[in-house]
């Protein structure tokens, strides 16, 4: 494949990285020959031990442990990475940042900015942490029903000091979408927004949280946040404080308390075909190894560098920006619309608040392409990173013709599954049209056939073949570890099975094709159809439905087809009522941007809806499993 070379950084800008020093660092240890790409990858899955003890001594992470003590079993089996080691992840986020450099900048549509430097940082997660230590306890769990604001972020460090575990979603989730979620990982506390702002309108979630509340009765405190001013009445919610009234008064010394590296960090969720999301528990150390190593070396940040990714706390990108903390850097927060004023007055941000390393998704680039706005120059702006979908070659040209042309762009692939990436930007290497930069560090990623064979320049699917820390500890009520082996590790024997199609070029970039499974992934936002299906079951109208994803553009539309009960016909009122019913319970992006009727569901002989068989066939590709459908003669109009 012989893809257009858009960009190469020079070799003085090469040489002022982290990844070009830390390389340079590996060489002179001997672990390496050269200070290629390539070599310096293949050391670290080869002595990935090796690999993950160097980059704990190289970014001075602060934790409690053994040389030569790195990985118990080595396979996919367990998680045994670090047995006995100990850290805490809110003190590493916390201990490096100069009191007077700026922590969070929160930025909201209105233009609005809330600036938080790292001594008041601390303070205020010191106060939130005297507030909380009295009844919070290592192990238990706070839960954020929150916009993307600095209160949120102060919640997380505050709960992980202790040694807690945190969850989140956005404040856009319906009632019931909070409910599948919370109502498993099952939060003493609860940290909830009144109400936020988007594309200026006002949306008020109190009814919410007492809805909330009366289905989760073990949620023992609520804690709600006005960020948006305005008076609020909260008599009729049990239990509940405003933030500031939740505060203790005064400042004292930070405490931290030790866990295990395996201890739960975060819980996540992402959804299969069938049943409530899955919640995926990620281990502390793993987490935070992975986004030092994801941010400090494949993204170059550092302390004098500003970081912004467009994300909100219901998607993992959200809490791989939070890590910025460690390095000392400016983490900035956006909350709201990303058209207000403009799409091209968004990026304004860059500019007024001196952006380094930008993060958004193809969706929105294309909206900015296809709007023909006129966009201003960026001189801070360094690096795009841009993820959820696969990025498309002309999108890199948009890029660079009309953003700027000394930049690098980074389309980067992972997940929530491994709260990291598999695939990255690389500030040492340059850019080629259409194509992912390079393999993570320690990440063995291969592309494989149905059989199991490593493929170069053709298309198969993505696998990673040893372990790595941020590999998820288990799922929830998930015992056996049944259903996390049904997930990862069915597919191919000790091997991580991603669900993606991709392309390894011989040059060692990547091309990422798209999923290869069934899950719904809008705006790189991972959502199951099960929650989709909960809701078209209350219609009475509908027999039956099923919903894949169309990719169009570099990102996917939710495509529904239903099944009309005999008599009745799918009128534009009933379209409205099914996609409101779905935002409503669900979250926007769950919500179908074509409703369509069909004769006929596919199922397999077995009962199952033929989800893959009807993505394939709407996205223009062939069957490989006909003989597995039931009921064939439904499947030509799909096509």
């Amino acid at each position: 494949m012989e893809e257009k070379l858009l960009w190469s950084p020079s070799q003085s800008r090469i040489e002022k990285t982290q990844m070009y020093q830390f390389a340079k660092r590996m060489k002179e240890k001997g672990f390496v020959d050269t200070l290629d790409y390539k070599d310096l990858h293949t050391w670290s899955v080869e002595h990935k031990e090796s690999f993950w003890t160097e980059l704990i001594e190289y970014f001075d992470i602060d934790m409690n442990f053994e040389k030569g003590s790195v990985l118990g079993e080595d396979n996919f089996e367990s998680y045994s990475w670090f047995p006995g080691a100990s850290l805490n992840f809110a003190k590493n986020l916390l201990k490096k940042g100069r009191d007077e450099k700026i922590a969070l900048n929160a930025v909201y549509e209105s233009g609005k900015s809330v600036k938080t430097s790292y001594k008041e940082l601390r303070s205020k997660v010191s106060r939130f942490q005297q507030a909380l230590d009295p009844f919070f306890n290592k192990g238990d769990v706070l839960a954020c029903y929150m916009p993307n604001i600095s209160e949120t972020v102060i919640s997380m460090l505050a709960a992980t000091s202790l040694g807690g575990t945190f969850t989140s979603t956005s404040s856009d989730f319906g009632v019931e979408g909070v409910v599948d979620r919370f109502g498993q990982s099952r939060p003493k506390v609860l940290v909830a927004a009144c109400g936020y702002e988007y594309n200026g309108k006002y949306f008020d979630c109190l009814d919410k949280i007492k809805r909330i509340q009366s289905e989760l009765p073990f949620i023992e405190k609520i804690i709600l946040v006005n960020f948006t001013g305005g008076e609020v009445d909260i008599s009729g919610i049990e239990n509940a404080i405003m933030f500031e009234d939740f505060l203790a008064e005064t400042e004292k010394e930070l405490k931290f308390v030790d866990v295990s590296f395996d201890s739960p960090l975060y819980i996540m969720y992402s959804s299969g075909t069938t049943g409530k999301p899955k919640c995926i528990v990620h281990s502390t150390g793993g987490v935070l190894l992975q986004h030092v190593k994801e941010l400090g070396l494949h993204s170059d940040l550092n302390e004098n560098k500003n970081i912004m990714f467009f994300t909100t706390c219901g998607w993992m990108m959200w809490n791989w920006l939070v890590s910025s903390l460690y390095f000392g850097a400016t983490t900035t927060l956006y909350e709201g619309s990303p058209a207000i004023p403009s799409l091209s007055g968004f990026l304004d941000i860059i500019n007024r608040e001196e952006i380094h390393i930008f993060g958004t998704s193809p969706k929105f680039l294309r909206a900015l392409e296809d709007s023909g706005e006129e966009i201003s120059t960026f001189d801070s702006l360094e690096s795009i990173l841009s993820t959820g979908a696969p990025l498309l070659s002309d999108q890199y040209d948009f890029i660079y013709s009309k953003i700027k042309s000394d930049i690098l762009v980074a389309s980067i692939s992972g997940g929530t599954d491994i709260i990291g990436c598999f695939m990255l930007g690389c500030p040492i290497l340059p850019v080629y049209r259409g194509e992912l930069q390079c393999l993570g560090l320690g990440m063995d990623v291969a592309c494989f056939d149905s059989n199991g064979k490593a493929l170069i320049e053709k298309e198969g699917e993505l696998v990673c073949r040893q372990t790595f820390p941020s590999r998820p500890l288990y799922f929830l009520g998930d015992d056996k570890g049944e259903r996390i082996r049904d997930a990862y590790f069915n597919a191919f024997k000790d091997t991580w099975h991603h669900g993606d199609f991709i392309t390894l070029t011989n040059r060692g970039t990547v091309i990422v094709h798209g999923r290869s499974d069934a899950t719904l992934n809008p705006g790189g936002v991972r959502i199951g159809t099960a929650e989709i299906y909960r809701q078209t079951e209350t219609l009475s109208y509908l027999e039956d439905s099923i919903c894949v994803g169309k990719q169009i553009d570099g990102d996917v539309d939710v495509y529904l087809f239903v099944k009309m009960i005999d008599g009745e016909s799918l009128t534009d009122e009933r379209i409205g009522e099914i996609k409101t019913l779905i935002r409503k319970n669900t979250t926007p992006r769950h919500m179908p941007k074509v409703v369509l009727p069909v004769k006929g569901i596919p199922y397999t002989r077995s009962g199952k809806k033929m989800e893959l068989a009807v993505s394939r066939l709407i996205n223009g590709k062939e069957l490989t499993n006909i003989e597995a459908v039931s009921n064939p003669e439904c499947l030509s109009e799909y096509k």
